[in-house]
């Protein structure tokens, strides 16, 4: 066995080690799976949440990154808790957080945020790309459990580590967010922290909307009216990106965020001609092939492959006898509502496909996802160009991934998608949240 994987093994199995002794549940219930509320917010198209922490416990509103590294709150302000603990310079926590954390001391404390003898990380605010360092704690955080049909009783982690992050941090982010949710295959990332916590499998799934939902764990996912959905997911590899794509970050880190592999991509079954050679990543610099976001509101193309998709699509709606009309920013294409209809899947536009391992295996975007209303009279293709030379060559944002669900199978490095859950006859809206009496 490599060194890596010995490293691997080990940390995991301190994670484990370390959170299942915090947990407080009572022996008699051990969580199959928790749940998350999802909401929209509708002046940034940001997703929020929110989870219980501290002593007394309160409510923590949050940006979910789906690429993020870890939790992170703002400890400047209002930052009060009897069980805040600070991650002690080379104790198990700062092993488990990073394997090169900071370390050092703060003269103005103590208080949360800042400690003597503490280690540090990065909090990363992914929609501005500010970062600046933060102190590595560990509090109580609480969340529901569910048995994928309705939410159960709260269980409560009593070390969830996280990071401090300072209040400038907060701009750019939604009103009332405290923080960001990392839902990142980093070992301190939500999904392994309750994972180990409560030795359910390390896998997730987000079904977004303007009310969605998160699962941790395995299924079921019972949307009403009783329609469960792991059982009809399609799979496809989940690739690491061998360059870390933090904000900030050491030599040798590899990627948390979460990469496809999009071999090609056809419009009404019209391929799109490209430079494969973006859709891979270089294994030198980390450049170019795509992830999956929540933090992009749309999907981000490089130029060329930008360029390329939109005039696939004119001329395929041109042939549907729809016309276009003056771009509004931040789309470049748009398109007279007229002639468009209405159909079950979204407005009636050309089919996008995302052609993944095989020409069998393909990621369908109707005009459900595809086409956002920009008034009565106009309609845009949500995607935009994202420049010459970005990181990553395509970024799939949020837009395109609501009513759809897609579960994040980290132990087995693959991702489960539904395509639109409009299809079957239900929505990421739909999950129960009423508790059962």
């Amino acid at each position: 066995m490599a060194a890596s994987q010995i490293s691997l093994v080990f940390s995991t199995l301190l994670l484990f080690s370390f959170l299942s002794l915090s947990t407080s549940q009572p022996t008699s219930f051990r969580p199959k799976a928790l749940l998350l509320q999802v909401t929209k917010d509708a002046s940034t198209n940001q997703y929020l949440t929110h989870i219980n922490q501290r002593t007394p416990l309160v409510p923590v509103n949050l940006v979910i990154d789906l690429g993020g590294q870890f939790l992170w709150v703002d400890c400047d302000q209002g930052y009060v808790s009897s069980s805040y603990k600070p991650a002690r310079c080379r104790s198990a926590q700062c092993a488990l957080a990073s394997r090169s954390p900071t370390c050092g001391d703060c003269f103005a404390g103590p208080k949360p945020g800042c400690n003597n003898n503490t280690c540090g990380l990065f909090p990363d605010n992914t929609v501005t790309r500010t970062a600046t360092s933060g102190e590595v704690a560990a509090d109580i955080v609480s969340v529901q459990s569910t048995d994928g049909s309705n939410p159960g009783p709260s269980v409560t982690v009593r070390q969830f580590l996280f990071t401090c992050g300072s209040t400038f941090l907060l701009d750019g982010l939604a009103k009332g967010a405290k923080g960001m949710a990392g839902l990142g295959r980093s070992k301190i990332g939500l999904p392994s922290q309750f994972s180990a916590a409560f030795s359910f499998p390390r896998k997730f799934a987000i079904c977004l909307s303007s009310n969605g939902v998160i699962f941790f764990g395995d299924g079921p996912y019972v949307m009403q009216p009783g329609i469960e959905l792991s059982s009809s997911l399609t799979y496809t590899p989940l690739f690491i990106n061998p360059v870390s794509t933090a904000g900030v970050y050491s030599q040798g880190e590899t990627s948390v965020e979460y990469f496809i592999g999009v071999k090609s991509i056809k419009i009404d079954e019209k391929r799109v001609p490209l430079n494969a050679n973006l859709l891979s990543i270089n294994k030198t610099d980390g450049y170019g092939g795509t992830k999956i976001s929540t933090v992009n509101p749309y999907t981000v193309m490089e130029t060329s492959i930008y360029n390329a998709f939109i005039d696939v699509f004119i001329k395929e709606a041109a042939a549907r006898n729809i016309s276009r009309v003056a771009s509004v920013a931040p789309f470049g294409a748009c398109f007279s509502r007229k002639n468009v209809a209405s159909t079950r899947l979204g407005y009636g536009v050309p089919t996008i496909e995302l052609v993944l391992q095989n020409e069998n295996v393909i990621w369908r975007i109707f005009g459900a996802n595809s086409i956002v209303q920009i008034s009565d009279d106009v309609l845009c293709l949500g995607f935009v160009d994202g420049g010459v030379n970005p990181r990553t060559s395509i970024v799939i944002g949020g837009y395109q991934l609501e009513d759809n669900l897609l579960q994040f199978d980290i132990a087995r490095s693959r991702l489960g998608f539904s395509s639109t859950l409009l299809g079957r006859m239900t929505t990421c809206s739909n999950f129960n949240f009423t508790t059962k009496g």
